[in-house]
């Protein structure tokens, strides 16, 4: 039901934060977040009522996933955007994390109807924070005192869409979300025929998770001090290369612990330099357009999951779709090499490139 959400209206919501602003189109969203949340929760033993709830909670979507850059912007400087960019990733990997866990255990103790209605009253009680707390912009802008003219949707697009290196960040994050959905989706089909249980496939899944939460936090923060973006990308993708391998061709249940930790964090800890990377190569289009473009990319690579399904039914084993995905970012890595450095927007309001 995400999934399918997200994919039409993820450039609507990048319109709604450029056009609207960030604390109107993110409320919004937050709004949509607590009352199908807490709705959900009141009606968990009606199959169409819930279902209508989570088309809800799919519509708040990308209001959320499509701000990163934007809160940077209108509160940040330009030497600490990448690492409010990683923070965001970081809170939405610790839900999902914490989520995972607390699931099973709170079900199995109290039921489907009490769990989804906690969850219902927490999203309620962090919308109407929001809604009390957050503001548009600091008094002081932290950037640029007179910001270069912004571009608008249309314009947006089309200069965004207009730069080589831009369509070659969409490639990256297409393949670099690909593989990590993939192998979070189908883990434990991977790693039943090496001799591991359900249990241990889950350890290796939060494992991805957590992995992805350090490198989402570490790697963004480096990016910032040293104000580059393209070599931080190189290294991510370059590092996750060996973790995905000793993942794919591992069968103690310590190795591949490893390697999947490897894998997350080097993988999702280059995520938000990326978005960050791309809001910069296309200034002055807003930060919402670029965004959401960069994170719609990543989403549309929902065919790896289908496709190593495909890959495993034909071939009779997961390993040939793992090193198809090895392969694939072997090729991001040589995307990145021929990149730019689009460098920092500094206060004249222009992105000064890096030699």
């Amino acid at each position: 039901v995400f999934m399918v959400v997200y994919l039409p209206l993820s450039l609507p919501a990048s319109w709604a934060i450029d056009r609207f602003g960030f604390q109107k189109a993110v409320g919004f969203g937050a709004a949509l977040l607590g009352i199908f949340g807490l709705a959900r929760g009141l009606v968990p033993d009606d199959y169409n009522l819930v279902l209508a709830c989570t088309v809800g909670l799919a519509l708040a979507q990308p209001f959320l996933l499509n701000s990163f850059t934007t809160l940077g912007a209108k509160w940040f400087p330009p030497e600490s955007r990448a690492t409010v960019a990683g923070l965001a990733m970081v809170a939405n990997f610790i839900g999902t994390a914490v989520g995972l866990i607390l699931t099973p255990i709170l079900v199995t103790r109290y039921g489907l109807g009490p769990t989804q209605l906690w969850y219902g009253i927490l999203a309620a009680v962090s919308a109407a924070v929001f809604l009390l707390v957050a503001r548009e912009a600091p008094p002081t802008p932290p950037g640029p005192v007179k910001p270069a003219e912004r571009a608008f949707m249309l314009d947006g697009l089309r200069m965004a869409l207009g730069k080589r290196d831009f369509w070659l960040a969409m490639t990256i994050f297409f393949v670099g979300v690909g593989v990590f959905n993939g192998i979070a989706t189908w883990i434990e089909n991977i790693v039943r025929p090496k001799g591991l249980n359900t249990e241990q496939a889950g350890v290796l899944g939060g494992a991805l998770v957590i992995g992805g939460i350090f490198g989402a936090f570490i790697i963004p923060i480096v990016s910032d001090r040293f104000r580059v973006r393209k070599p931080f990308m190189l290294l991510g993708m370059g590092c996750a290369i060996p973790g995905l391998l000793g993942f794919t061709f591992a069968s103690s249940f310590p190795a591949l612990l490893v390697s999947i930790t490897v894998l997350g964090l080097f993988m999702m800890g280059l995520a938000p330099v990326g978005y960050q990377y791309g809001a910069e190569l296309t200034y002055p289009v807003p930060e919402g357009t670029s965004n959401g473009l960069l994170v719609l990319a990543g989403q549309v690579s929902v065919v790896f999951i289908f496709g190593m399904e495909a890959i495993d039914k034909w071939l009779g084993s997961f390993r040939p779709a793992l090193l198809l995905g090895a392969a694939l970012m072997l090729g991001n890595c040589a995307l990145i090499g021929i990149m730019k450095e689009p460098g920092l927007i500094e206060k004249s309001g222009a992105a000064v490139p890096r030699e």
